[in-house]
């Protein structure tokens, strides 16, 4: 019945859509995606990249999801932490799990975001 997850909504407040970009995209190495003109409407951005997309939403109340996460898989977890840091953003490394290399970090609006190699 359930084939794949398709995208993971993170929450961010008004007027972020610029930072947002600059991280899932200069960052990250996503693609931003056209949303729906009614959907666009609302704010807030689709990415896409490895198979997965990341949606941005705007919420009035916004509080970042500093313990809920997106676990993401990635092919090559020292490019990612090269990344991270020539974007200047923290990150630490997870050794809790054995075969598993992960780092948590944060986006600009404080969501909490996993990556993991295997």
């Amino acid at each position: 019945m359930l084939t794949t997850l398709h995208h993971v909504q993170v929450a961010v407040p008004k007027g972020v859509d610029d930072v947002s970009r600059a991280y899932y995209v200069g960052v990250l190495g996503m693609t931003e995606l056209t949303k729906p003109p009614t959907l666009a409407a609302r704010g807030g951005c689709w990415f896409a990249g490895g198979g997965l997309e990341i949606h941005t939403g705007v919420v009035e109340d916004f509080v970042p999801a500093r313990k809920a996460h997106p676990g993401i898989m990635v092919t090559d977890i020292d490019e990612l932490v090269a990344a991270l840091t020539a974007g200047g953003h923290e990150y630490t490394w997870d050794e809790t799990i054995p075969d598993r290399r992960r780092v948590h970090t944060f986006d600009p609006h404080g969501n909490r975001l996993e990556f993991i190699q295997q």
